[in-house]
């Protein structure tokens, strides 16, 4: 199924809080979003600016904005209409909005 601009939307999405998201998308595939790459890859402002900034700086360290005195878990979801997820994250951080498309993009196969 698509949204009809040609995007392939999920089918089914199973979130794991403490492991990561998996989701299996209408054209079959199936992909898998362990927490740590999903938190590393926020699609917010202000994580974006970080990532971009150490692109730059390739000898850099990227860290991003957060509290990691704890394992890194998902604390909240929110599903933002038909086009995206919301999580809140153990670290505090919780303004990242994840198309479906953004995560078609930064997919890993499983």
């Amino acid at each position: 199924m698509s949204d009809g601009a040609g995007q392939i939307l999920p089918t089914k999405m199973t979130l794991k809080r403490d492991q990561g998201l998996e989701v299996t998308w209408a054209d079959g595939k199936v992909s898998n979003y362990p927490l740590g790459y999903l938190r590393s890859m926020c699609p917010c402002a202000s994580c974006k600016e970080v990532r971009g900034s150490t692109t730059q700086k390739k000898s850099s360290l990227t860290i991003l904005p957060g509290n990691y005195a704890t394992p890194l878990t998902v604390t909240g979801v929110e599903k933002i209409g038909s086009y995206a997820l919301r999580l809140d994250w153990s670290d505090q951080h919780g303004s990242g909005i994840y198309s479906f498309q953004y995560l078609r993009e930064i997919m890993r196969e499983k």
